[in-house]
């Protein structure tokens, strides 16, 4: 009888999830993974405590994604040209494009330095990587996509077991976690800031939203869609942990830094042996495959909402041909960056990281504002507790990104 119960209930928990998982794991892209293995390198177990602020802020943020999606049916950069108008919309898109393509070029840029570290050449892999996500994505129905990208994501598994392989702390990792401790120094506040911007970044909050829409989630759905983006971003925390105590218990023991996730695969085989290593690499190349696939979709459910245009990956090719064309062009421009000889990548991933962290300041703002529309939102609309919490969330994000700045000028 109890399974019997059990069974609908978790049927329907497998109707929705999706959303919450894909979104926050795609937020461990190589820019993601970068800025934790420079965080556990450089500062050791210290700021494990801001990830954990990261997360909770990914679960709020999300959340609120995925709710405003459900009951107004639109995407995120949809309602804020609805609500704040043409020009706000527009400048919010196009600066949510730049960045998109930037951090497309992340993606490409991890795929390349993966398979490099197996030997194989970026000409080969990052082309085959591009031909492949874009088959999957666009020749694919809504549904094969989703389980393909979710099984993916299972290659994360990876980072957990490399940290295991580390031989951690576990003290100074839980200090870490729970005890806030702050270096007042230019570097920290800007790891801070980027591990913040990382975490809950802006493509993934109208990738959420766009996604909620296009799985056609019901009102009745959302205390089960909670459990989604809870899952989804918890998932995302603990793998960042991982990362971070891995390099926490090698790199920044023997005093060792570096500048990228591959600087990161490749210094652990001395330190932690070459099946850490190996399993690092593979998990920086399969972080790297699912978010390639996935910021073209976030920048092309943007300029369909902005534009006014119902598109969805079931929708053919005839009928959804703006849907179509930017999540090529996206790929495309990603792919012919990375590709192209004496491209200044670092320069194009760095500038890419400060935007995102400038748009999500408004971004969260509207957000917030949309969440408080009576009009909008209905019975759904967002109570006095959940604004202050998601008023402290975006004043801590502005506070970073202001004390980052100081610190840059001066």
């Amino acid at each position: 009888m109890i399974e019997r119960l059990k069974s609908p209930r978790l049927a329907a928990l497998f109707a929705v999830v999706g959303p919450g998982l894909l979104a926050g794991l795609s937020d461990d892209d190589p820019a993601g993974i970068t800025t934790y293995s420079v965080l556990g390198a450089d500062h050791g177990y210290q700021l494990l405590w801001v990830l954990l602020l990261s997360t909770i802020a990914l679960v709020v943020f999300h959340g609120l994604a995925a709710r405003m999606g459900v009951v107004t049916g639109q995407g995120l950069i949809g309602l804020v040209r609805h609500r704040y108008g043409v020009k706000i919309g527009g400048a919010v898109l196009a600066a949510l494009v730049v960045a998109n393509i930037g951090t497309t070029c992340a993606e490409f840029a991890g795929i390349a330095a993966g398979f490099e570290l197996f030997g194989i050449s970026r000409y080969i892999s990052v082309p085959v990587a591009a031909v492949a996500v874009s088959l999957l994505v666009l020749r694919g129905s809504f549904h094969r996509v989703e389980r393909f990208l979710l099984l993916l994501s299972t290659v994360f598994l990876a980072y957990i077991a490399s940290g295991f392989m580390a031989h951690p702390d576990w003290g100074a990792a839980l200090r870490g976690t729970v005890v806030p401790t702050m270096p007042m120094t230019g570097e920290a506040i800007a790891i801070v800031t980027a591990t913040l911007g990382t975490t809950l970044a802006p493509w993934g909050l109208s990738f959420m939203q766009s996604y909620a829409v296009d799985k056609k989630l019901r009102t009745e759905d959302l205390p089960l869609e909670r459990v989604d983006v809870i899952t989804g971003a918890v998932l995302t925390g603990v793998i960042g942990f991982f990362v971070v105590i891995a390099c926490a218990a090698t790199l920044h023991r023997d005093g060792l830094s570096i500048t990228d996730a591959a600087d990161a695969a490749v210094a652990l085989e001395p330190l932690a042996g070459k099946g850490a290593s190996t399993l690092f690499a593979v998990g920086l190349i399969g972080a790297s495959i699912l978010a390639a696939s996935i910021l073209p979709l976030s920048t092309a459910y943007s300029v369909c909402e902005f534009a006014g245009l119902e598109a969805a990956i079931d929708d053919p090719y005839r009928e959804a041909r703006t849907f179509y064309m930017t999540y090529g062009l996206i790929t495309l421009i990603g792919t012919a960056l990375v590709l192209a000889p004496n491209a200044p990548l670092v320069t194009i991933l760095v500038g890419t990281q400060v935007l995102n962290a400038v748009l999500l300041i408004p971004l969260l703002i509207a957000m917030v504002g949309l969440s408080r529309d009576r009009d909008l939102m209905g019975d759904f609309v967002a109570g006095r507790a959940s604004t202050a919490m998601y008023s402290l969330t975006t004043v801590a994000v502005v506070l970073c990104v202001i004390t980052l700045g100081v610190t840059q000028l001066f």
